[in-house]
């Protein structure tokens, strides 16, 4: 009989699917996964610490504000060239590659909706690594409602006073500024009570600490961050008044494809462990990648991990080119974090008892396949998003 192997030109994530005018970014990213990340994923998931080396090195390796335009210091990174890195960074690990495409949160929405002076100011430092930002919306009690949040910012003079607390926030800690979602307005349209602004963190009334550890991501750092009177300029409204709500809801349509390609790397690495994995494992005197059943798990990861491929990069093509996307951008994130943990779980399964030890990686992708499911909107709003969009 012949002895089961991986087709050696099995490439889950190829370039066939990517625009060529992003494949050489897609080729630096990999190529950089495989030598900073990789060797250090296994550490710092097992530690918990921030990969700063790892960080460092995206830094010099241009991988850092990819999207924040040239002007400022970044690649002017199209949506589908951030995908095209996404991806890989997070095949190589979920974690590492939160933390490195973490470092940029918000900046999207800063440059296209700030002043001349406000981008000047915040944008340079990001890609250069001088400083790291964060994005603050998500609340203690409110998650997936951006028009239930409750932290508010009072106009006082040439400043806004904050009061409130925000909760898993990236780079909470650490970061030298967060864009801050709060409730500036009491109307009755409750998509035009809140807005925007830059909270420095080293801000009067400003203080944070981490979250407790978390089952998966652990590289990446989250936060808990309370604002008690906590005062900044006023000119660091980013927008207008009251358009929050609508300038987040263009970002979701981003932050939903990005989240797609977490879920792609996740089960693109979940996918090839278990092929490795009962390519080599033994059971009734050949390897279990003979047995039928085994084939046939393969296969349906396989033809699931393509479909969500698939509908992501066809998902990233119509947000770049259509302003009324967000069935699209909810539809990819839904399938491809739905993937991941359907991939992680099959994954595991096949593994056997061997499955739940830390020493093996499935184990680890099987943990991080359960964050994306979550944020930028947990899938139950995306679902809600592709029918009322299909409705109409």
């Amino acid at each position: 009989m012949l002895a089961f192997r991986v087709r050696p030109d099995m490439e889950l994530l190829d370039e066939s699917s990517v625009p060529a005018e992003v494949r050489e970014a897609k080729r630096d990213a990999r190529a950089f996964a495989r030598e900073h990340v990789e060797p250090n994923a296994a550490r710092h998931f097992a530690d918990g610490t921030y990969p700063r080396e790892v960080v460092e090195a995206a830094v010099e390796a241009d991988l850092v504000g990819i999207e924040i335009s040239e002007a400022y210091g970044g690649r002017g990174a199209s949506l589908r060239e951030s995908l095209a890195v996404t991806e890989e960074l997070f095949r190589a690990d979920a974690g590492i590659g939160m933390a490195i495409r973490g470092r940029s949160f918000g900046t999207n929405v800063l440059e296209r909706y700030g002043t001349d002076e406000q981008k000047e100011r915040y944008l340079p430092g990001i890609p250069s690594g001088e400083s790291f930002t964060g994005m603050a919306i998500s609340e203690p009690e409110t998650g997936s409602d951006l028009a239930g949040m409750t932290t508010r910012a009072e106009r006082e003079g040439d400043e806004w006073v904050i009061d409130g607390e925000k909760y898993w926030i990236g780079n909470g800690i650490d970061a030298d500024w967060v864009l801050t979602y709060v409730k500036t307005e009491e109307t009755d349209d409750r998509h035009a009570n809140h807005s925007l602004v830059v909270v420095p963190t080293d801000a009067p009334g400003y203080a944070a600490e981490h979250i407790p550890e978390k089952i998966g991501m652990r590289a990446s750092q989250q936060a808990h961050i309370v604002f008690d009177d906590c005062r900044v300029p006023a000119e660091n409204l980013v927008g207008e008044r009251g358009e929050g709500f609508r300038m987040v809801a263009e970002f979701f349509d981003h932050g939903r494809i990005s989240a797609a390609g977490h879920g792609l790397g996740i089960a693109a690495a979940a996918i090839e462990e278990a092929w490795a994995f009962v390519d080599d494992r033994e059971e009734f005197g050949r390897p279990i990648g003979e047995f039928q059943s085994v084939q046939h798990d393969l296969a349906d990861m396989r033809t699931e991990f393509e479909s969500a491929r698939a509908l992501t990069w066809r998902a990233a093509e119509r947000v770049e080119t259509d302003e009324a996307a967000s069935d699209w951008s909810a539809m990819a994130k839904t399938k491809a974090t739905e993937t991941a943990v359907e991939c992680a779980e099959t994954g595991m399964r096949l593994h056997g008892g061997r499955g739940v030890l830390d020493e093996h990686r499935i184990s680890r992708l099987y943990r991080d396949a359960r964050l994306p499911l979550i944020y930028e909107g947990v899938n139950e709003v995306q679902r809600d998003i592709v029918y009322k969009r299909s409705e109409a």
